[in-house]
């Protein structure tokens, strides 16, 4: 039961940040070009970051998510709630996007339910403009006084608790969680719920971020894999090469997710891809611009800072080793299985049960 409803949230919030992945390539590309410490600094151009950052984006999130639970209204009520906290705020409110979005959806369906009997029909446009108008002005105006200063504090106790995280060296072992999660389908609530958000408010400041490395990284995903390849046997060796090719290179991690749900104890070798992954990340002060999405080597080189591509890609292939390594014996050992294929086959229904999940009836709008 939690599960599941892990996994719904996990849709319904990518389902609000995927569609502006677009948006946020191009604010990293910016950003990696034009600051300082860019590729070709332009200190005229580099006067699009802050902007988009703080505005644009927060409010095409806030715009998507009112839309997903009452269509265009909903997304122009939750847009202007969203402008509200970001204009209240002095930090990039993703998170009250997130929230503010999907809430000015929410408060304008009730209001239409609540006047739709009760409206003459030669009124209809008229109240329908007015209606969403007044709510999107009282949502905005208790967004910017009372969510944005609230979000903001939340944000920043949330960032200044990751650090404190960081700085203390344990940061690797947040593997524990996002690996396991990532094969339960929860990894869209712990990326763009918690790790997104707290990468796009610190890349804003330091210029890169470690937070979009930890659940992203496609290194320990080809170490699982290339184990299948070299000791596997049957479909799941035959497979594995173009799993790998649409793993690394495309970035589609739920490739992957058959070959540990089909071997469960693979999960320590993700486990310990991602632990060393995020270690050598921390080491080699690694991090990115902005979000690389599809998490694919091709994102990640990409979105690497001036100057912060080795570190990067230490850290996938260590990711990669360690997985590789501690799969090896187990991936070995399960070849004598009684019937892999099965195992296999079963994993692979399974992931795409999860999946096509019938959607909620917010995501269907």
């Amino acid at each position: 039961m939690i599960r599941a409803k892990m996994q719904r949230l996990g849709t319904f919030l990518a389902g609000m940040v995927i569609p502006n992945i677009a948006a946020l390539i191009a604010w990293g590309l910016i950003t990696a070009l034009f600051i300082p410490r860019g590729w070709i600094p332009n200190e005229h151009l580099a006067k699009l970051v802050s902007p988009l950052i703080m505005y644009l984006l927060p409010v095409l999130i806030g715009f998507t998510g009112g839309r997903l639970v009452y269509g265009i209204r909903g997304g122009v009520v939750g847009a202007l709630a969203t402008m509200g906290v970001a204009v209240g705020s002095s930090v990039p409110m993703f998170i009250g996007a997130m929230t503010l979005g999907p809430l000015g959806g929410w408060v304008i369906k009730k209001v239409d339910q609540l006047l739709e009997a009760r409206t003459p029909k030669s009124l209809e446009v008229l109240v329908a403009n007015f209606s969403a108008g007044l709510v999107g002005l009282g949502l905005t105006l208790l967004a910017y006084t009372i969510a944005g200063p609230f979000m903001e504090a939340l944000t920043l106790t949330l960032g200044g608790g990751a650090k404190r995280i960081t700085q203390a060296g344990v940061l690797p072992l947040i593997s524990l969680l996002i690996e396991p999660g990532k094969v339960l389908f929860v990894n869209n609530a712990i990326n763009h719920g918690i790790l997104a958000p707290l990468g796009i408010a610190e890349a804003k400041q330091a210029g890169k971020s470690i937070f979009f490395l930890l659940e992203s990284n496609p290194g320990p995903g080809l170490g699982l894999l290339s184990a299948y390849w070299l000791v596997g046997k049957g479909e799941v060796k035959q497979s594995s090469p173009g799993a790998i090719i649409i793993h690394f290179l495309g970035g589609i991690h739920e490739i992957y997710f058959p070959y540990v749900l089909m071997n469960p104890p693979t999960i320590l070798a993700m486990i310990a891809g991602g632990m060393s992954a995020t270690a050598t990340f921390v080491l080699m002060h690694a991090g990115l611009v902005a979000t690389p999405a599809p998490g694919s080597i091709f994102a990640y080189i990409a979105m690497a800072p001036k100057g912060g591509l080795v570190p990067v890609l230490s850290g996938v292939l260590t990711g990669a080793l360690a997985s590789f390594l501690v799969a090896l014996p187990i991936v070995s050992r399960f070849r004598s299985a009684a019937d892999p294929a099965k195992d296999f086959a079963k994993a692979k229904q399974t992931v795409q049960a999860q999946q096509t999940q019938p959607a909620t009836s917010a995501e269907k709008q």
